[in-house]
C-alpha cells in the first residue's frame, strides 16, 4: 500500500478551465471578475447578504474581529480547544480572549461554559465549529441577545454543515470560512467573511485592502492589511463551490465507512454521528483514546507513521500555549476536557481524495496496533 497522507484534495471540476481563463485574460490579481462572482455565490449559498473574500481563514478572523471595533479591556469568549488563529485574532483586535472548556463528545464549546464566563467586560462570543459537528447555535444566540453580545461564527471546518436546519456560516453578526486544501472548498489558501450587516461588510473590505480610501487612496485613517484574494484563487473556489454537494456526500461516506470499520474496536471513542441539531459532516475523522496516557497516543501515531499513514493531533488548548503564558495570559487556568482531548485525540486520513481502499487499510492498521 502506498503512503496514505492525512489529506488528499479533490480537483475534478472546472478548476483547470477557470484557471486557464485567468491566464488567457490576464486577470490574475484581486481585481479579477472571479473574486466578485465567488463572493456573490457564496453569499447566496449560505444565506448571507454580503461576502468578503480574503487571503486565508486567519485573515478572515483578523478582519472580522477588528471590524467590531473592540477596545482594550474588552473580552471575547472562545473555545480553548481550537486553532491559535482564534486567540490571536482577538488579541490583534485589541481585546482579550477568554478560553472556555468544551463538551467531551462533540468537542465544541457549550452554552453553559460560555454563560459561566460572561461578565461586564464581555463583548463577543467566537463560536468555532470543530472537526465535523457544530456548536449548538440557537442557545448561543439567545445568550448573546440576553447580554447584548456580538457573535462571530467560525465555520472554517463546517462548509456545507447544517445546524438547526440552517447552513453554518449563516449565524451571528459575522461568519468566517477557510479555503485551505483540507477544507470542503479549497482555493489553496484563502478565506471569506460573511455578514448581513452592510456596514460591517464595508469595514471588512477596507481592512482587507490596507484601508485605502476611495477619494484619497494613499491617505490612511486606519491600519489594515493586504489580505486580498487573487482572481486565480477565486477561480478555484468557484469551481469547488460548484462541486460542493458531491464533496459533502463523499465526506459523509468517508465518515460512515470509518464508523463501520472501527465500530468494534476497543479503547477508542469514535465521533458522534449526530446530535439533536445536526448530522456529523466528518470534516476530519477524529478518535479519542480511552487510555489517558499521552505517551500511548504518541506510540500509536508513531506506529501509524511507520506504516506510512498520516495523522494529526487534536488542537493544543489555548490556555496551555507557552506564548500566551509569556504574555501573562491564562496562567493557572485548568480546563480538564480540553486538556484530555489534546493529549488523547488525533484524526485519521479523511481528505476528499482518500479512497475507500485506503480508509479500510488505515482502519485495519489502527486495529492491529491497538490490539
Amino acid at each position: 500500500m502506498e503512503p496514505v497522507p492525512v489529506n488528499i484534495p479533490c480537483l475534478q471540476g472546472n478548476e483547470k478551465e477557470y484557471l486557464i481563463e485567468c491566464i488567457e485574460t490576464g486577470w490574475i490579481s484581486s481585481e479579477g471578475p472571479f473574486v466578485r462572482e465567488f463572493e456573490e455565490k457564496m453569499a447566496t449559498r449560505f444565506n448571507r447578504r454580503q461576502a468578503v473574500a480574503v487571503s486565508s481563514g486567519t485573515a478572515a478572523l483578523d478582519c472580522a474581529l477588528t471590524s467590531l471595533q473592540l477596545e482594550k479591556g474588552d473580552e471575547v469568549i472562545i473555545p480553548s480547544l481550537t486553532i491559535i488563529s482564534c486567540a490571536t485574532a482577538v488579541l490583534n483586535a485589541g481585546a482579550t480572549p477568554v478560553p472556555v472548556d468544551v463538551d467531551p463528545m462533540t468537542w465544541n464549546m457549550t452554552t453553559a461554559e460560555v454563560r459561566k464566563n460572561i461578565n461586564a467586560r464581555t463583548k463577543a462570543i467566537l463560536a468555532v465549529h470543530t472537526y465535523g459537528l457544530p456548536v449548538e447555535m440557537n442557545p448561543i444566540l439567545q445568550l448573546a441577545e440576553e447580554y447584548g453580545l456580538r457573535v462571530i461564527e467560525d465555520a472554517a471546518e463546517a462548509i456545507g454543515l447544517d445546524c438547526h436546519n440552517k447552513p453554518c456560516g449563516s449565524f451571528g453578526d459575522l461568519s468566517i470560512f477557510s479555503f485551505y486544501p483540507n477544507k470542503h472548498i479549497t482555493t489553496g489558501e484563502g478565506g471569506m467573511v460573511l455578514t448581513d450587516n452592510d456596514d460591517l461588510a464595508e469595514r471588512n473590505r477596507s481592512l482587507r485592502n490596507l484601508c485605502f480610501q476611495s477619494k484619497k487612496r494613499f491617505y490612511h485613517e486606519e491600519i489594515g492589511w493586504n489580505y486580498r484574494m487573487t482572481n486565480l484563487q477565486a477561480a478555484l473556489g468557484l469551481a469547488q463551490l460548484e462541486s460542493l454537494e458531491k464533496a459533502l456526500q463523499r465526506k459523509r461516506g468517508i465518515g460512515n465507512l470509518y464508523q463501520e470499520e472501527l465500530k468494534d474496536c476497543p479503547g477508542i471513542q469514535l465521533p458522534v454521528p449526530q446530535t439533536d441539531f445536526s448530522e456529523n459532516l466528518y470534516w476530519v475523522f477524529g478518535i479519542v483514546l480511552e487510555n489517558e496516557d499521552e505517551k500511548e497516543t504518541l506510540r500509536i501515531t508513531r506506529e501509524l507513521a511507520a506504516a506510512k499513514i498520516g495523522t494529526r493531533p487534536f488542537f493544543w488548548p489555548m490556555h496551555e500555549q507557552p506564548v500566551f503564558h509569556k504574555m501573562g495570559l491564562f496562567n493557572n487556568l485548568h480546563l480538564p476536557i480540553s486538556e484530555k482531548l489534546a493529549r488523547t485525540g488525533f484524526y485519521l486520513p479523511s481528505g476528499l481524495g482518500t479512497s475507500n481502499e485506503q480508509i479500510k487499510h488505515v482502519a485495519q492498521t489502527l486495529k492491529s496496533i491497538l490490539q
